[in-house]
Formats: C-alpha cells, structure tokens, sequence
C-alpha cells in the first residue's frame, strides 16, 4: 500500500479537568492534535503507512508534538522546524445543555508563518497515493492557504489522489480573505471531498431544504443532503466521492451520528448511532476521515462498508480523551457488526 500524507497544523491543547468551566480552573490538562494530525494517527494505528507534514519550531515544545507523532507510528521525516512557538488551543468541555467552547492561541505559530517553497512537495509525495488536508489549513494565514495550494498542484500533476474536509472555522478567517475563492480553489483539485451538515453552505453557499441542525433534539435525514450532494460534484466535476458527516445534537452529551456518500451514481446512508454519554467530541470528524480513507484503501469495490467502517470509528471516537482516535481495526469491526454493548474484554 502507497502512503497516505497530511498537511496541516499540530497544537497543544489545553483543557479544565473533567467539566470545569475555564474561570474554575487553577491547571490544564496537556494533550496535542490538529485535524490532519488526528486523521494521520487514526490511519496508523489501522496500519496504513502515513507521514504527516508540518511545520514545528524547534524547541521543546515542538519536540513534544513530535514524540506523540512519533510513538503513533506517524512519519515524521518531512515536517520542518522553524518559528518560535507552538499553535494553543483551549478547549472548555461541555455537558448537557451547555456547549463546548474553544479560543485559539495559534496567531504567528510556527505553521501560521509557513510559505510556499518552504517543502519539497516532491520529494514528500515519492510513493504517495494520497494526500489530505482540511479547510482549517487555508484559513490560518495566506502563507498557509499558499502552501496548501502548491501542494495539492503538485499532488495533481504527479497523479496522487486528494481528499479534503471542508472544516469551516469561523474563528480563523481572519486574514482579510473571504473563504470561499480561496476553498473554491483547493477544492477543485480534490477526488475525495468531506464536509458536515454547514461546510458547504458556509464556504459555497449550498445547503439543503428545511433543515435546521441547530434545533435542540433535531434528526438529521440522510436523504435531504442528497441535493447538497449533487450540487457540490456540480461545482466541482473533478470529485469521485461527497461525503456528508449528519450530527443530530439532543445535547452536549448526547448526539447521533451517521453519514451519507454521493458517488455520482448512487447515494449512499450509513446506519446511524446513538452516542448517549459523549466523553469527547473533538476529533470526531477527523476520526470519520480517517476510517473513510482506510474504508475506501481496504474495500474499494465496497463503497457501503466503507462508509459504515467511517462511522463506526468515528462513533468510537466519542469515547475517549483527546483529539486523536485510539482504536484498532478489531474494536471498529466489533461494533459494525452490531456488538455495542461495552462487555470487558478478558
């Protein structure tokens, strides 16, 4: 199997013990992740070999983002060292009725100062079958929108598939471009496109009908994103697969979980998941991206299994502390065959 690459940003993330809210908390807990970090991590630990490319500085702080890279079984030979700190965020976690809520701290990061001509986009894509990044990169900084751009150019050229999540961040645009030229542009290049129920609608414009995803208690229908479905490989004819990730939150605690694919042929619906005591949500996409790459590497004739692989991971994804996903191949099978029940395994 040819590797699969990530571009994007790693960042410490630092978070109030349990459920306290920021103004109780006297210390934080420390773990590191980013969107294409976390796909790189849940690709390994499937076993797919997997680089993820980045641009660290070169002090301690970068050294801890790499060794949890590193003991992932995550590549690392190609991210850069450079700038002077490290992108923060700080995430407040929610319960019930109240939200989670995240601030940033990833102004002048080390990847915020990155630029085209910086990576040998070249040589990081010998042997590569896929490249994969997200919308939260181009909205950092127009150094890192630029660089997302000569990537995937010179993915195109040398043939490597490319996947991206469309990861509307309204709170990183803030660079004085609007969205949607920019992820206009790098969407056009990409065979594999992912958003949830609001991506496109915020970065193009397009949305289903009579759907509100932000009612308390809301089911969110398969069915009505098969127009949103259509319309995206409209706009960008260069796309073999639209995914859309559908969330229904009754609460902070408890949502449920599916997803729907669009091939240009045949719409697909995943089953759907009652996710009832919500441990950690964060992740939770990049975790679906993950599985959806390894869903469609292991059964590319088998676009439905791959899809339920896709949310079954990201589903368990739920259950743990962290940006990263830490399941195996075996725990995701387990529960696409219907074992949901949590039973010790001895």
């Amino acid at each position: 199997m040819k590797k699969v690459v990530t571009f994007g940003e790693i960042m410490m993330r630092l978070s109030p013990p349990g459920f306290l809210r920021f103004s109780q908390t006297n210390q934080f807990d420390v773990v590191y992740g980013g969107g294409e970090s976390n796909v790189a991590v849940s690709l390994a630990n499937y076993g797919v070999p997997v680089d993820f490319v980045s641009r660290l500085p070169n002090n301690d702080l970068g050294d801890c983002a790499l060794m949890e890279l590193r003991k992932r079984g995550v590549g690392t030979d190609h991210i850069i060292r450079g700038g002077n700190r490290l992108g923060i965020y700080f995430l407040e976690t929610g319960a019930v009725s109240r939200g989670s809520k995240v601030v940033y701290d990833r102004a002048h990061s080390a990847m915020a100062e990155i630029g085209p001509g910086m990576i040998d986009w070249e040589e990081v894509f010998k042997d590569t079958g896929w490249f994969h990044f997200t919308g939260i990169t181009p909205a950092i900084s127009q150094g890192a929108a630029d660089a997302c751009l000569e990537a995937v150019k010179v993915a195109s050229e040398l043939g490597v598939l490319i996947s991206t999540d469309l990861n509307y961040r309204a709170k990183l645009w803030k660079y004085g471009v609007p969205p949607e030229p920019i992820m206009t542009e790098l969407t056009s290049y990409c065979d594999i496109i992912l958003g949830n129920e609001e991506d496109a609608e915020k970065h193009f414009g397009i949305k289903p009908e009579g759907v509100d995803v932000t009612m308390q208690g809301e089911h969110v229908k398969g069915e009505a994103f098969q127009s949103v479905c259509k319309q995206m490989m409209e706009k960008f004819p260069k796309a073999q697969k639209i995914i859309v990730t559908l969330r229904g939150s009754h609460s902070a605690s408890h949502n449920s979980w599916g997803g729907v694919m669009y091939d240009g042929e045949k719409f697909y619906i995943s089953p759907e998941y009652q996710i009832t005591h919500i441990v950690d949500r964060v992740g939770g996409g990049d975790s679906f991206m993950g599985g959806l790459i390894y869903g469609l590497l292991s059964y590319p004739e088998d676009t439905q299994n791959a899809l339920n692989f896709a949310v079954a991971a990201s589903c368990l994804k739920h259950t743990i502390i962290g940006d990263a996903n830490l399941v195996n191949l075996e725990e995701v099978e387990k529960l696409m065959k219907g074992d949901a029940s949590g039973r010790v395994a001895r």
